[in-house]
C-alpha cells in the first residue's frame, strides 16, 4: 500500500494534535457546578442535562461529568455551556480545565533496605536529627491523628500501612471511588503516595520496612494526581472530610522549571479557605505542603501558589550533612525544613514503596513534607486542640537553625534566624510536643492592606527602583505573621525581575530571584509574593520595595498592595516569655535523668506503657534515701529529731545537722549543673548496633539535649 503526500501530512496533524493536547492544559469531562438548595436539585439538573454528578466538591458546589464530550480538548463544549447557563437553578458552570502537576521526588534507582539504623534522619542524635525519639519515649506517637495523603494513591494492604489505614480519609478523585489503590505499570510511576504515608504512619515493631513519624497515627491517601488534574479535583481532594482530617500532605505542585507562575484557581482557593475557617470544628485543617525542587532550574517556590500560601505551611528540605540541596528552591514563604535526599555520597529516606515493598531511596522535598505532617502529628496527639495558625507559631519558635549552612541566614527585627533556603530551621519534634501542650490559641488575626499611591514606574533595562511605603497605622495588627506583596508588572522579559521587600525593623527578604528559563512577556497580575521573614515584628514604618530589571528590555510596576497579617496582642507564650518564663523544659528533667536500659523500645502503643513503667521505677527508687540525695535524708532527720525528740541533746544535733544539709544541696546543685553540660556535649543517644532483626532502636542510655526555642 503506497501513502501519498497528504495522508502523511494527516497522520502528522493527528499525532502532533494527540501530543499538544497530552502535554498541555486541555478541556476535559468535568464541570464544577454551583447550585444553591441541596444534593436533590443538583441530582435534577444533571439529569436533565445528561451530566453524572459525582458529590460535592464543598457546599452548594457539585462536580458534574459528561460521558458526551471529548476527555480532551483543545476548546469548551459551548452546547453545554449555554444550556447550564440558561438553567435558573444554576448559579455558575465551568467547565475544567486540565493543570500540569508534578510530584517533588528526585527520580532515582530503587534501593529497598528495612532496617532502622538507615533512618539516619530520625537517630542519629548530638542535634543532627529531628529529635523525634524523646516524643516518642514521651508516649507521644501521633494517636488521634489523621493524615491524608493527597496524591497518585495509596497502596492501603501494604504489610506496613494497612494497620493505620483510614478509608475515612481516602478517595480516588480521578475514579470516583472510595478505594485509593494506584494504578499499577510495568514502571512503577504511581509509587509517590505511597511513599510518602509510609513516612508519616509506617506501623512500628512489626519487623516490617520502616516505622512512621507519627506511627501511632491514622493515614489515608486522595488518589487525584493520575488524570486530569482540574480546579475541582484540587479544590474536592483539598475539602476531603474536614471534620475528620486533621493534615493533608501535598508533596506536588506546578511545574519547576523555572518559568512556571501558576497557583490554585478560584475553586481550590475557597478550598483552602473553607479548610482553614471551618476544617477541624473550626480549629482549621492543616496543609502541609512541599517547597519545591526547582533549584537546578533557579526556580522560586514564591513563583507557586500553593507553597506561597499563608493557609499552608511550606517546608523545604535539608541534606544528610545539612546543607542546601541541589534541588531546593530558596524562597521567602518557607516556614521550616526536615531531612530529604543530597548529593550523591548522601543517604535518603527510607519508606515504604509499592508491591508491598521498602525503598530506602525517597527523595526530594516530596520526602519532606511528609516528615513534617507526621511531626505536625505529634503536636496535635499532645494538643488536639491547636489550630492551623497555631501549628505555624509553633513551628517558627521550635524550628532549629544550628548544623545548617547557608550563606543567606539572618537575625530578623525580634532576634529569630531565619534563612530563604531553610526556613527557621530544622523541625524539632520534641520541642513542638513540649510547647503544645501548654500552648494558648493565638489571638484572633487579623489583615490590614495598604496601597503604595506611587507604585506607577518604569524600570528600565539594567537598572532598578525603590518604592517606600509608610505604615502609620495597621488596625488590629501590631504583631506580624504573614506579609504579602501583591504586585502588577508587565516586563518583556520576566526572569530578567529580581524583587526585594525590607521591612521597618530592617528585614529584608528576596520576593523573587532572577529566572534565567523564564523568557515570559507575561508579567504578574496582582501575583501575591510572600514572607513569613517578618514573624513576630512592627508592621508600623516604611516598608520598602526593590525591583530590580537586570535584563536589556523594559518593565513597569503598575500596582503594589502590602496585605500585613497578624494579631493586636502577643500569643501568651510571648508573654509568658517576656515575664520571665522558662523555656521548653530539658527531656532529662522529665525522665528524672535516668531510664532503666533493660527495658527496650517497643513503639507503638506499647510506647506510652513502657515510658510509664520506667518511670514507676524511678519513683520507687527516688522514694529512699541514694547518696545522690543525702541532703534529703538529713532534712527528715533534723525534721524527727525536732518534731518527736524532747531531750535537749538530740535538738541540738538536728540544729547542726541543717547547715550541713543546707551545704550538701548546694554542691548536688554545682554536681547536676556539670552533669547536665558534659550531657549538652555528647552524644545524646547511643545505639546497640543489632542489625540480626527489626525490632526498633534499644536504648543504652538517654541522654536528651536541651530543646532551644527561638
Amino acid at each position: 500500500m503506497k501513502l501519498n503526500f497528504t495522508s502523511i501530512i494527516c497522520v502528522i496533524v493527528v499525532v502532533g494534535t494527540i501530543c499538544i493536547l497530552r502535554t498541555r492544559a486541555h478541556y476535559t469531562q468535568q464541570w464544577a457546578v454551583h447550585i444553591p438548595g441541596g444534593s436533590q436539585i443538583a441530582d435534577e439538573v444533571a439529569r436533565d442535562h445528561g451530566f453524572i454528578n459525582h458529590g460535592l466538591i464543598f457546599e452548594d458546589h457539585y462536580f458534574f461529568a459528561h460521558n458526551g464530550v471529548a476527555k480532551r480538548s483543545a476548546v469548551q463544549s459551548i452546547e453545554k455551556r449555554v444550556k447550564l447557563a440558561a438553567d435558573i437553578r444554576v448559579s455558575w458552570a465551568l467547565q475544567q480545565k486540565a493543570k500540569r502537576r508534578v510530584k517533588r521526588d528526585e527520580p532515582r534507582l530503587q534501593d529497598s533496605d528495612p532496617k532502622w539504623m538507615s533512618m539516619w534522619y530520625l537517630n542519629r542524635g548530638n542535634g543532627l536529627d529531628m529529635n523525634v525519639i524523646p516524643a516518642w519515649l514521651d508516649g507521644v506517637t501521633g494517636k488521634g491523628a489523621v493524615v491524608t495523603i493527597l496524591d497518585d494513591g495509596l497502596e492501603k494492604d501494604h504489610p506496613d500501612l494497612i494497620k493505620n489505614y483510614d478509608p475515612l480519609a481516602s478517595y480516588d478523585v480521578n475514579n470516583q471511588d472510595s478505594d485509593p489503590s494506584p494504578r499499577y505499570d510495568m514502571i512503577d510511576s504511581n509509587r509517590h503516595g505511597t511513599r510518602c504515608a509510609g513516612e508519616v504512619a509506617a506501623t512500628s515493631n512489626n519487623s516490617i520496612c520502616a516505622l512512621g513519624v507519627a506511627h501511632g497515627a491514622q493515614v489515608g491517601g486522595v488518589r487525584m494526581l493520575d488524570g486530569d488534574v482540574t480546579d475541582a479535583v484540587e479544590a474536592r481532594s483539598l475539602s476531603l472530610n474536614p471534620q475528620h482530617i486533621d493534615i493533608y500532605s501535598a508533596s506536588w505542585g506546578p511545574d519547576d522549571d523555572g518559568k512556571t507562575v501558576d497557583g490554585p484557581g478560584e475553586l481550590a482557593t475557597r478550598a483552602f479557605i473553607e479548610g482553614v475557617t471551618k476544617g477541624r470544628n473550626g480549629k482549621g485543617s492543616i496543609f502541609v505542603w512541599a517547597s519545591g525542587n526547582g533549584g537546578r532550574d533557579h526556580d522560586n517556590c514564591n513563583c507557586d501558589g500553593y507553597t506561597n500560601s499563608i493557609y499552608s505551611l511550606s517546608i523545604s528540605s535539608a541534606t544528610e550533612h545539612g546543607n542546601v540541596p541541589w534541588y531546593s528552591e530558596a524562597c521567602s514563604s518557607t516556614l521550616a525544613s526536615t531531612y530529604s535526599s543530597g548529593a550523591a555520597n548522601e543517604r535518603q529516606v527510607v519508606t515504604t514503596d509499592l508491591r508491598h515493598a521498602c525503598t530506602s531511596s525517597h527523595t526530594g522535598t516530596s520526602a519532606s513534607a511528609p516528615l513534617a505532617a507526621g511531626i505536625c502529628a505529634l503536636s496535635l496527639e499532645a494538643n488536639p486542640n491547636l489550630t492551623w495558625r497555631d501549628m505555624q507559631h509553633i513551628v517558627v519558635r521550635t524550628a532549629r537553625p544550628q548544623h545548617l549552612t547557608a550563606n543567606d541566614w539572618q537575625v530578623n527585627g525580634v532576634g529569630r534566624n531565619v534563612s530563604h533556603s531553610f526556613g527557621y530551621g530544622l523541625m524539632d519534634a520534641y520541642a513542638m510536643v513540649q510547647l503544645a501542650r501548654n500552648w494558648i490559641t493565638v489571638p484572633e488575626q487579623h489583615k490590614c492592606e495598604i496601597s503604595a499611591t506611587d507604585a506607577f514606574k518604569s524600570i528600565p533595562a539594567k537598572s532598578e527602583v525603590t518604592i517606600p511605603l509608610q505604615v502609620t497605622e495597621c488596625h488590629g495588627v501590631e504583631i506580624l505573621e504573614h506579609v504579602q506583596a501583591k504586585l502588577t508588572i508587565f516586563a518583556q522579559r520576566r526572569g530578567d525581575l529580581k524583587i526585594q521587600l525590607t521591612s521597618p525593623m530592617g528585614t529584608k527578604v528576596t520576593l523573587l530571584a532572577h529566572r534565567a528559563h523564564d523568557n515570559s512577556r507575561s508579567g504578574f497580575s496582582y501575583w501575591p509574593f510572600m514572607s513569613v521573614h517578618s514573624w513576630g515584628e512592627s508592621p508600623l514604618g516604611t516598608w520598602r520595595l526593590e525591583i530590580h530589571n537586570d535584563g536589556r528590555l523594559m518593565a513597569d510596576i503598575k500596582q503594589w498592595d502590602l496585605t500585613l497579617y497578624g494579631t493586636e496582642t502577643a500569643p501568651a507564650y510571648d508573654l509568658k516569655q517576656q515575664q520571665g518564663g522558662g523555656p521548653v523544659p530539658e527531656y532529662d528533667d522529665l525522665l528524672h535523668n535516668s531510664i532503666d536500659t533493660s527495658l527496650n523500645w517497643k513503639g507503638g502503643a506499647e510506647n506510652r506503657k513502657d515510658t510509664l513503667e520506667v518511670e514507676e521505677k524511678l519513683n520507687s527508687s527516688s522514694s529512699s534515701c541514694k547518696s545522690g540525695s543525702s541532703n534529703y535524708c538529713l532534712g527528715w532527720l533534723c525534721f524527727v529529731l525536732v518534731t518527736y525528740s524532747r531531750s535537749s541533746a538530740s535538738n541540738i544535733l538536728s540544729v547542726l545537722l541543717i547547715p550541713i544539709s543546707v551545704l550538701i544541696s548546694i554542691l548536688d546543685a554545682v554536681r547536676n549543673r556539670n552533669r547536665r553540660l558534659e550531657r549538652n556535649s555528647d552524644n545524646n543517644f547511643h545505639f546497640l548496633n543489632n542489625t540480626s532483626s527489626f525490632n526498633g532502636p534499644h536504648f543504652i542510655q538517654v541522654q536528651p539535649k536541651i530543646s532551644h526555642v527561638y
